[in-house]
């Protein structure tokens, strides 16, 4: 049995001089553990529990992935425009695009109730690391650890539920350091209130993405609603009209979603050498298809915007985040870590009696993972849409049969409602772009896997892959939500009993999913797990909880100034205007992605053309962090994160604030642009809290 406490020697402290801590503006911090003494050092700020619980409760994140604010006592929320594009697209029309013509309710029977879009907020945590890991024993192989955490994490989770009804989420810290019970409170009925055309808040389109200076309106408002009344908020950021200037403290509050600072060095060449090539490819692939589905016309165009914007972000990400580990900087970086690491662990003998082998375990692991790695990158569920949700369904009825314990993740009693409400969402499905998709991707896994292999023939069936996805389509019935709920009402009987083409096609397939997960766990995922939770005990021993854990879409605070940075020689400024906005466009001549918005332009005169629209910050995010309010000293909305410059995606690695920004839209532009170019003062007014001419 291996020990994953925490062992303190005092020659080991001695590696906080020679192990990186978090430094300067370095940091996703958990609300537990704030940096307030670096804080207090540096920026004479002492951050109040009472000012740490006001950011937290005004802090929510959005089931479509990203982040955001209450901005209003009235449940008013503020995030990004391409956070709020899926729930834009759900509500559109062939006659009404709500992506690329704007949306804005004048009074609140105008809000548009979102298909499916969920908003949670942190109202609980606690410390339950003692009992996870006290769930094994001396004797249990690494399979059978992982199999006792997952147990009574579950077990956690629905007894949390039960006692309190909130949504109640074991996170895991440091990789395994530390566990976390996180209750959230969950709102499901979430109304659109306002958005600016897309050329508005895209204005530069993907030529600009990931890149400063900037001018985009990145922006969108929808309201919360419990019994059909906007809720209460009273842990709200009001706005501040003035924003962020020059050299400001400023906070950023929201959920970042994935870094690998912690990932061994064995874990970090898999990656370099097999993961971001195959997906670089992948998604080259994807976007090439959508491209030519976009083609056929204006209705297909509208379908796919969202996947094609959402798949050439996705791109820009990945070519950053691979530039950064083969930057040899970066990588030399990673090796002076993990050596300066190992040393020290190597120079005290009980140290390295308990986690020395931790390393030898991840690179052993990480070996048996290239084995089957054809496998679990193509014996996927083909499909878009309703190949994943044909998947749900027979993995939902078939897990509900078992005890908690033993079911796959995210099916869990205390998933079941998130789970089901995306299952049975009435958010449109086109049955051609499905029909298409599916065809590629049936396409893809002939050409990767081969006509011989067994996955490929039960998804194919003995049919070509156009000839299967036409089928597959247009035999099913779970376009319905009505028919997908019954189904699942039916039990293992009405599962069994289907007919529908893609319940069949999951029903069959999922034996070998199933082994491949299973595989995976015993083979992989235990062997990681518990190393990693060896390498969090040392990391423990050795600098306590002066670092923060890599980023997993938890409620995170960053802080950072408002700077600009040296760029091509010369310098970026820390922010741009109205005037820099015009500049671009007519530098393009006036041409698409840099064609102002016929609002703009039919209201110049009427406008501060020297008003701050964009700025930059040396704050620590990234993806996830999309929607997060910047906020001031004293808990105001300064401005709204929306992006990081192209200097900032080698951050999933390493933080450096020489060049790496995140990119926000400024307060005073959000004032603006709501008062003088949407003629919705009204929101403006709600947002600053003068509640004589809100609505």
């Amino acid at each position: 049995m291996r020990n994953f406490r925490p062992v303190v020697a005092a020659t080991v402290l001695l590696a906080l001089l020679t192990i990186s801590i978090a430094t300067a503006d370095e940091g996703m911090w958990t609300f537990d553990n704030p940096p307030i003494e670096h804080l207090q050092e540096i920026y004479d700020f002492t951050p109040t529990e009472a000012w740490l619980n006001h950011v937290r409760l005004a802090s929510v994140r959005l089931g479509d992935g990203g982040s955001g604010s209450f901005v209003s006592p009235d449940g008013l929320v503020l995030t990004n425009h391409h956070v709020a594009f899926g729930q834009l697209q759900k509500l559109s029309t062939p006659e009404t695009d709500y992506v690329s013509g704007g949306f804005l309710a004048r009074t609140r029977d105008e809000e548009r109730k979102c298909a499916d879009l969920e908003i949670n907020v942190l109202v609980y945590y606690r410390d339950v690391t003692d009992r996870v890991l006290g769930a094994s024993n001396e004797k249990m192989s690494d399979q059978e650890i992982l199999e006792a955490r997952q147990a009574v994490i579950a077990a956690i989770e629905k007894e949390s539920l039960e006692e309190t009804d909130l949504r109640s989420e074991v996170i895991s810290l440091y990789h395994g350091g530390e566990y976390w019970l996180y209750r959230y409170q969950r709102f499901t009925d979430v109304r659109l209130v306002f958005a600016p055309e897309s050329g508005a808040a895209y204005f530069g389109g993907d030529d600009d993405n990931f890149t400063f200076p900037r001018h985009d309106l990145d922006m969108a408002l929808f309201r919360v609603y419990e019994n059909d009344a906007p809720i209460s908020s009273p842990d709200h950021l009001p706005l501040n009209p003035a924003g962020a200037r020059n050299g400001d403290l400023t906070f950023v509050s929201g959920h970042p979603g994935s870094t690998d600072r912690l990932y061994t060095m064995a874990e970090l060449a898999i990656q370099r050498d097999y993961t971001y090539p195959r997906t670089a490819a992948r998604l080259d692939m994807l976007i090439d298809s959508l491209h030519e589905y976009a083609a056929r016309g204006p209705e297909q165009a509208r379908q796919a915007g969202m996947l094609i914007m959402g798949i050439a972000n996705g791109q820009k990400v990945q070519k950053g985040e691979y530039e950064g580990l083969l930057n040899p900087t970066i990588w030399e970086t990673k090796q002076r870590e993990e050596t300066a690491f190992r040393k020290r662990v190597a120079e005290d003998p009980e140290m390295q009696s308990r986690y020395g082998e931790a390393w030898s375990m991840i690179e052993t692991a990480e070996q048996a993972y290239l084995e089957r790695v054809d496998e679990m990158s193509y014996r996927l569920m083909p499909g878009y849409r309703l190949g994943r949700l044909a998947q749900g369904l027979v993995r939902l009825v078939q897990e509900s049969q078992k005890p908690d314990s033993e079911r796959l993740e995210g099916y869990h009693d205390s998933q079941l409602r998130r789970r089901q409400f995306r299952l049975f969402s009435p958010a449109p499905i086109y049955p051609e772009m499905e029909t298409f998709l599916m065809a590629r991707s049936l396409e893809v896994m002939v050409s990767e896997l081969g006509d011989n292999d067994p996955f490929v023939r039960i998804a194919l069936d003995r049919k070509d892959p156009a000839e299967r996805a036409r089928e597959l389509v247009e035999g099913t019935k779970l376009i319905d939500p009505a028919n997908r709920k019954a189904l699942v009402e039916g039990g293992p009987a009405a599962l069994e009993a289907s007919t529908d083409p893609m319940i069949v096609m999951a029903r069959n397939l999922e034996p070998m999913l199933r082994e491949q997960h299973d595989w995976k766990e015993e083979n992989v995922v235990s062997v990681e797990t518990v190393a990693h939770e060896m390498l969090g005990a040392a990391r423990f021993a050795i600098f306590g909880k002066s670092t923060y854990p890599d980023a997993n879409f938890t409620l995170r605070l960053s802080f950072g100034r408002v700077a600009g940075y040296p760029m091509n020689g010369t310098r970026a400024p820390s922010r741009t205007t109205f005037h820099g906005l015009l500049d671009r466009a007519y530098s393009f001549d006036l041409e698409p992605p840099f064609k102002p918005t016929d609002r703009l332009m039919a209201r110049l005169d009427g406008i501060d053309l020297a008003t701050p629209l964009n700025f930059v910050s040396t704050h620590d995010i990234t993806g996830g962090n999309s929607g997060s309010p910047v906020i001031d000293r004293e808990g105001r909305l300064v401005g709204l994160i929306f992006d990081g410059n192209i200097e900032s995606l080698s951050g999933r690695f390493v933080y450096d604030d020489t060049a790496g920004r995140a990119v926000s839209v400024h307060a005073a532009a959000i004032d603006l642009a709501l008062r003088e170019l949407y003629d919705a003062g009204f929101l403006a007014d709600e947002m600053r809290g003068d509640a004589r001419t809100a609505r």
